[in-house]
């Protein structure tokens, strides 16, 4: 197996699972993933002999991912760990992937946030009561964890990017 196709295939979705996973037991993304995301883009890049255009296109799509991201971010709509790890999804998804990444990252957001709204007006489970992460996804006063929605929308779309049909040709 080629070293892209390990990258595209089982590196790059094993990363955007543990942000997810990693979001979901304590709100945050560590820097570690999302630069490890980007940094693998850069591999990937230079192991596929990527243009120098497509590049661009896609350090485009990460530096608008970044700057959507950080707004949101100063708005006090996502964290900033959310940020990154948007921007690091636009980088690999490149600009045709980009809106349609952005449209299913909310839908995914919107449902996460209504199941975790309706679950949290139910009592907790006493079996999970002593779990810190749970009472945490239960408080009403916590937000959303919102990488589990970028990182899951970017396993969705990451099939249909260009990344993706370079590593499997």
């Amino acid at each position: 197996m080629m070293l892209a196709q390990l990258i595209v295939l089982f590196v790059v979705p094993a990363l955007f699972a543990a942000s997810a996973g990693w979001d979901l037991a304590s709100y945050t993304i560590p820097n570690f993933l999302s630069v490890t995301l980007i940094a693998l883009f850069g591999v990937f890049a230079i192991s596929t002999g990527l243009p120098a255009a497509a590049i661009g296109g896609h350090v485009l799509a990460g530096a608008a991912g970044l700057t959507v991201g950080f707004a949101l971010f100063a708005f006090g709509f996502i964290g900033g760990g959310d940020a990154k790890l948007f921007a690091a999804a636009a980088l690999w998804l490149g600009i045709p992937q980009l809106l349609e990444y952005a449209i299913i990252t909310s839908l995914i957001g919107g449902v996460l946030a209504l199941l975790l709204v309706s679950l949290r007006s139910l009592p907790m489970p006493a079996a999970l009561a002593g779990r810190d992460w749970v009472a945490r996804l239960h408080d009403s006063k916590a937000g959303i964890p919102y990488g589990v929605a970028l990182a899951t929308a970017a396993l969705v779309v990451l099939p249909h990017s260009e990344a993706f049909h370079i590593a499997v040709r």
